[in-house]
């Protein structure tokens, strides 16, 4: 009984314990939210009684928060009274962060002085061209025009009418081509007190030693007022102006220039640009600023689908300039390029490979012009051979073409052929009758087109009278005949030829390249044969090769020269061949222009410098330095895989002739119109003719290859070219088996 009453005591006890300490724990949890409680009230009216300034700067201020954590009755090592003191007064409203000390006489609560929040007025933003213009014109209403380019990237076109002049302005949004237009309406009428503010209006920066006391202006009086016409006086304000109102052209001959212009005169040494750079800026915005309101007029597009060429055109004082590109806003900005190059001499692309390399002697034509036109009369023509690029013949990679000119003006150029092909006969179709073409190249058939039409020029000569008034040919007091003044031939290619022009110029010339950087390279200029059925190059043997017949068809490799190296030996010998030698003198090509890949160091190495040193040439003979020129708007590069076949025109033809390129033949197998044995049948139909005409006599024609080398002038010129090569270390000319000319054939 004992020991139960005693296990009862303890049990009770033990309740009684647990009892006390759960009402501790809730006594503290109890004591703990309250101060929590105070603790946020305190926060917020800490905040709401704060200015925003001692907010930001509660953070930052390791001193004042020093001090106020001695007011929290945390007593600083020296000063324990005071503290003690200070901290029976935060009971109420103190808080552990406070920042100022409590002020007396507000019985305990903290007091904060309200500060004002302080405004600084702001820098005064400049007026946009805009805002200024409607203060001048109030009222102005803005047209739309247009609206360009994909959904992604808009191009809109406003204008805006001042003074009756319109102004056009182009930008990604509507506000922006607004802001343009306005910018050129202030620049055309507004006046400024003195020359620095309308340069910096016009976005151009002054010397800093102007004189604008001198009588000699570094600056044209357009910047000024663009629709006053300039007072002539003796002292010019244009750059390459002649004082009396003429232009000399500028001797760089990368840009294009009038259609009108006439002979082209060339100053040595152009007057350096007294215009500020012009960095940054496209040709239209500079022309725009130096004669405002100018308008563009569409002329015509043409190309392939993929490959679009648009004709722009521009009036500017009097004379009209034009330009083309794949693009309207290119063909725009090529236009403007070419009036900044003739009116104001201002040259934007000084790149050294982009540069044409004129010919030797005066010039009748500006180059850029020429080139654009040929190029462009090349592809219309093969436009409207093809139904417009329709029919499945169309398909190329290379296309070439010879125009023909009279005179000065390129619109009375006419085409003389067209060409594509990029391939060779494979050698077991070599034919020893002269009915295969050999070489299917588009510059290389094009060629033969040209000996076609030279044969029909002949042959009206000899027909009667009045037509011997159409020939391009007269009679030469040296024997024979020669080609009428002024009559000139240019070819058109729309790559770089193959071999060593094209080895080196893989990719279009950028603005940083500055010509060829390695000219002594033994590579350089190098002969280089093409390779059967197929497309490339390789370097000849260094020593000299001979191709057997017998070797070729039993499987040995037909070697058959690069196009570069046919190129440079035209330049020697002349277009026109041995067999038409022998009736006329010598006839070079004028131009040679590409259509993209130009490099003018590479194109002009291969195609007559790196035979510079030739020697003992016959009369007549000589190393024709024709121009060399790329075109403003490079051709795209042609998709896809090279076809098989070859295609030829010649003026007087109904329509294109397909030749299989692996054959040398057409489709049914028949020979081409342009075989070695067609043109020697046209050759011996005229001699029977004009037998007394002849610079070399013959007794009676047999084989063709016999009556090539009665040729002898020519044949001395071809030695002459090869000693050339050899003897500047770029390998032996590579020549078919003789046995492909041992043919003959009776009239």
């Amino acid at each position: 009984m004992a020991s139960l009453l005693t296990g009862t005591l303890n049990m009770g006890t033990f309740l009684s314990i647990v009892r006390r300490r759960y009402k501790r724990r809730r006594k503290k949890r109890s004591e703990r939210k309250d101060r929590s409680c105070l603790r946020q009230s305190r926060n917020q009216q800490k905040y709401f009684t704060m200015d925003i300034d001692d907010e930001e700067n509660m953070s930052s201020s390791s001193t004042d928060v020093k001090e106020n954590r001695n007011m929290d009755n945390v007593p600083p090592k020296d000063s324990s009274v005071q503290s003690t003191g200070e901290g029976s007064q935060l009971s109420n409203g103190g808080s552990s962060s406070r920042k100022r000390p409590l002020e007396e006489g507000n019985n305990g609560h903290s007091k904060f002085r309200p500060k004002k929040r302080k405004k600084t007025p702001g820098p005064v933003l400049p007026k946009n061209a805009l805002m200024q213009l409607n203060e001048i014109k109030p009222g102005l209403q803005y047209k739309l025009l247009s609206q360009t380019g994909p959904v992604h990237a808009p191009i809109f076109v406003m204008a805006v009418e001042v003074n009756g002049q319109v102004f056009e302005g182009s930008g990604p949004t509507k506000k922006k081509a607004k802001l343009h237009a306005a910018e050129k309406a202030l620049r055309s009428f507004v006046q400024f007190p003195n020359a620095s503010e309308a340069h910096l209006a016009m976005g151009r920066t002054l010397s800093v030693n102007t004189d604008f006391t001198s009588d000699q202006a570094d600056f044209p009086d357009t910047l000024f007022n663009g629709f006053e016409t300039p007072v002539q006086t003796d002292n010019s304000f244009y750059l390459g102006s002649n004082g009396d109102g003429s232009y000399s052209s500028s001797i760089d001959y990368s840009l294009s220039s009038s259609s009108v212009a006439g002979s082209l005169i060339q100053s040595p040494l152009p007057t350096p640009s007294s215009y500020p750079s012009t960095s940054g800026k496209n040709p239209v915005m500079i022309l725009n600023e130096l004669r405002p309101g100018l308008k563009y007029e569409f002329l015509s597009e043409s190309g392939e689908s993929h490959a679009k060429n648009f004709v722009m055109a521009v009036a500017v004082d009097g004379q009209t300039f034009e330009g083309s590109g794949r693009n309207k806003k290119l063909a725009k900005a090529r236009a403007a390029q070419s009036a900044l190059a003739c009116l104001f001499n201002m040259q934007l692309d000084q790149t050294p490979s982009h540069q044409p390399i004129p010919s030797e002697g005066l010039q009748l034509h500006l180059p850029q012009v020429l080139a654009d036109a040929v190029a462009r009369l090349v592809v219309d023509k093969f436009s409207d051979l093809t139904d417009n690029f329709t029919s499945p013949h169309a398909r190329r990679k290379v296309l070439a073409g010879i125009v023909m000119t009279t005179g000065t003006d390129v619109k009375d150029a006419q085409v003389i052929s067209v060409s594509t092909g990029t391939k060779c006969i494979n050698g077991e179709y070599m034919s020893d009758r002269g009915l295969a073409l050999n070489d299917c190249h588009a510059e290389i058939i094009s060629r033969r087109c040209l000996l076609k039409f030279l044969y029909t020029q002949l042959e009206l000569f000899v027909s009667n009278k009045e037509d011997q008034q159409k020939s391009i040919f007269i009679k030469s007091e040296r024997g024979g005949f020669k080609l009428k003044e002024n009559v000139q031939f240019h070819l058109y290619i729309s790559t770089s030829p193959c071999g060593d022009a094209r080895i080196f110029s893989p990719h279009e010339a950028a603005q940083e390249d500055q010509g060829d950087r390695h000219p002594n390279r033994k590579a350089r200029g190098q002969l280089r044969t093409k390779i059967e059925s197929g497309e490339g190059t390789i370097p000849v043997r260094s020593t000299t090769t001979i191709q057997t017949w017998d070797g070729v068809l039993q499987g040995e490799r037909l070697l058959t020269m690069s196009c570069s190296d046919k190129i440079a030996r035209w330049n020697v010998l002349g277009i026109q061949g041995s067999l038409l030698s022998l009736f006329v003198e010598p006839i070079y090509f004028s131009s040679i222009i590409l259509g993209s890949l130009y490099h003018g160091d590479h194109l002009s190495r291969a195609v007559y410098q790196r035979i510079a040193e030739i020697e003992d040439l016959p009369p007549l003979y000589t190393l024709n330095r024709p121009l060399l020129s790329g075109i403003s708007n490079a051709e795209a590069r042609q998709p896809g895989k090279a076809p098989n076949f070859s295609v030829n025109w010649t003026v007087g033809d109904t329509a294109l002739e397909v030749i299989n390129a692996t054959t040398g033949k057409d489709e049914m197998g028949r020979a081409s119109r342009l075989c070695k044995h067609a043109l020697y049948s046209r050759w011996m139909r005229i001699h029977a003719k004009l037998s007394s005409s002849l610079r070399s006599k013959i007794l009676k024609p047999n084989l063709y290859h016999d009556t090539k080398q009665v040729a002898t002038k020519y044949q001395t010129a071809k030695e002459c070219l090869f000693k050339a090569f050899l003897k500047a270390g770029l390998g032996a000319w590579v020549e078919k088996p003789i046995e492909q000319d041992q043919f003959s054939l009776s009239v």
